[in-house]
C-alpha cells in the first residue's frame, strides 16, 4: 500500500487568443489542473479577412454575443466582429483524480483512499452547450469533488477497516451509477470509476500484513494437515481394498463349494428319480396285470351272476305264477262271498222295508205306548235327580223343573185328554 495520497485534480477554464491555441490550453501539462473549456480573447472591433476554427473540439460561436450553436471547423472567410467564437470545449476523455484524507471506518480507523474516474463531455454540441451554459467548468469541479468525497465517506463508514479493500469494485460500480446519473442533464459522461489504493495506517497496516501471514501459514499448515488425511485416507483405502478382494476371493470360495454341492445335490437327486422311475414301472406292470386278472374274474363273475340271475328269475317267475293263480282262486271265492252277502243285504232291506210299512201303517196305535215309555222315562230321569242330593235352580228353570216335578190337576188333566 502507498502511504501517501496523490494531488486532487481541478478542472478549469483557460483564456487563449485564438480558436487555434485551443489544442495547446487543452494538452498543457499541469500537476492538478485540467483544461475543460477555452476561451478566446475578442477584443478587435474590425472583420477579420478569415478566421481557422480547429477541429476535434466543440467550438461554439455567438451573434451579438447570442449563442448561435456549434460551429464547423475549417477555415471562415471573412469573419465580422459581430460573430466571435465564444467557447472551445474538449471533447477528449478525462482523468479526474480524487484523493480523500482521513477517512473513518466503522470502527473509527482513518483510512486514505485516492480515486480515479474518466469522464467526457458530449457525446455531441447539444451537451457541450449544456455545460457550458447550464453547469461550468468551476461549478462542476466543485460539484464532482463534492459528490467523490461524499460518496467515499459514506460507503467506508459503514463497513469495518478490514473490508475496505474488499469494496473496491462494489464501490466503483455504485460510483459510475450515482455520477452517471446526476451529471448526464449538464452533458457530462461519467465513464469509468475507479479506487486506485487504499492506505491504512502504518501499524494497523503491519498487523494486517502479519495478519494475512500468519493466515498464509494457518493455509499452509492446513494444506499439509489436508495432504496428510490424503495419505491416511489413502492408506486406508488401500487396507479396504484388501479386504474387500480378500472377501470378494472367500465369496468366490464359497459359491463354488455352493456351486458343487448343488451339482451334487442334483445328481442325487436324479439317481433318485431313476431309481423310482424303474420301480413306478415295475409297479405299474404288476398293477396291470393284476387289473387284467380282476377284469378276467369279473367277466366270469359276471356270466356266473347272469346265469344265477336267470336260474333266480325263472324260479320266481314259476312262484309268482304259482301266487298269481292261488289269488285269483281266492278273489272268485271272495267275489262269491261278496255275492251272497249281497244277497242277503238286499233280502234284509226288503224286510226293514216292509217292516216299516207295518209300523208306518200300525203308527197311531203304537203312539199312546211310545208317549207313556216317555212319560217312564222322563220320571226316572227326574227320580235319578231327586236321589243325588240336594240342587239349587233357579229362574225359570227352575219353575220349569218344579212343575215336571209336582204336577198340577191341569197337567193331569191334559195328560189324561192324550193318553185316553
Amino acid at each position: 500500500m502507498a502511504s501517501a495520497l496523490t494531488q486532487h485534480s481541478h478542472c478549469v477554464q483557460t483564456g487563449i487568443s485564438s480558436p487555434e491555441q485551443a489544442g495547446s490550453a487543452f494538452n498543457r501539462q499541469h500537476p492538478t489542473e485540467i483544461c475543460l473549456v477555452a476561451v478566446p480573447d475578442h477584443t478587435s472591433c474590425c472583420c477579420s479577412a478569415y478566421l481557422n476554427i480547429p477541429s476535434g473540439y466543440f467550438v461554439l460561436y455567438q451573434r451579438w454575443y447570442k449563442n448561435q450553436g456549434p460551429l464547423d471547423p475549417g477555415v471562415k472567410m471573412c469573419w465580422p466582429f459581430w460573430y466571435r467564437v465564444s467557447h472551445v470545449v474538449n471533447a477528449a476523455t478525462i482523468t479526474y483524480t480524487a484523493p480523500s484524507a482521513q477517512v473513518p471506518t466503522a470502527d473509527n480507523v482513518m483510512v486514505d483512499i485516492n480515486l480515479s474516474l474518466t469522464f467526457s463531455i458530449g457525446p455531441g454540441a447539444e451537451a457541450a452547450e449544456a455545460f457550458v451554459f447550464t453547469l461550468g467548468t468551476t461549478r462542476f469541479d466543485e460539484f464532482l469533488s463534492n459528490e467523490v468525497e461524499e460518496g467515499i465517506r459514506g460507503l467506508v463508514y459503514s463497513v469495518t477497516h478490514d473490508r475496505v479493500n474488499d469494496l473496491r469494485e462494489e464501490f466503483a460500480q455504485g460510483m459510475l451509477a450515482s455520477l452517471s446519473r446526476k451529471f448526464l442533464p449538464f452533458g457530462v459522461q461519467i465513464k469509468n470509476v475507479k479506487i486506485t489504493d487504499v492506505a491504512l495506517p502504518p501499524v494497523l497496516a503491519q498487523n494486517l500484513e502479519q495478519t494475512t501471514t500468519f493466515r498464509t501459514r494457518i493455509d499452509e499448515i492446513a494444506k499439509k494437515h489436508g495432504n496428510s488425511i490424503r495419505v491416511l485416507q489413502d492408506e486406508a483405502a488401500q487396507q479396504l481394498e484388501a479386504i474387500v478382494r480378500n472377501n470378494a476371493r472367500r465369496k468366490q470360495d464359497l459359491l463354488s463349494q455352493c456351486q458343487k454341492y448343488e451339482i451334487e445335490h442334483k445328481e442325487i437327486i436324479d439317481e433318485i428319480v431313476g431309481t423310482t422311475r424303474v420301480t413306478e414301472i415295475e409297479t405299474q406292470s404288476k398293477m396291470d396285470v393284476l387289473i387284467a386278472s380282476a377284469k378276467g374274474n369279473l367277466a366270469v363273475a359276471t356270466a356266473e351272476g347272469q346265469k344265477e340271475a336267470e336260474e333266480i328269475v325263472k324260479k320266481a317267475q314259476i312262484s309268482a305264477d304259482k301266487k298269481r293263480v292261488e289269488v285269483d282262486q281266492r278273489a272268485a271265492v271272495i267275489v262269491l262271498d261278496s255275492e251272497a252277502t249281497l244277497r242277503a243285504a238286499e233280502n234284509n232291506a226288503q224286510a226293514l222295508i216292509v217292516s216299516a210299512e207295518a209300523e208306518n201303517t200300525a203308527a197311531p196305535v203304537l203312539e199312546v205306548k211310545r208317549k207313556y215309555e216317555l212319560e217312564w222315562e222322563r220320571l226316572a230321569v227326574l227320580q235319578q235327580l231327586a236321589s243325588k242330593g240336594r240342587r239349587f235352580v233357579s229362574g225359570e228353570t227352575g219353575a220349569a223343573l218344579l212343575k215336571e216335578m209336582v204336577p198340577s190337576a191341569n197337567t193331569f188333566a191334559t195328560a189324561k185328554k192324550q193318553y185316553f
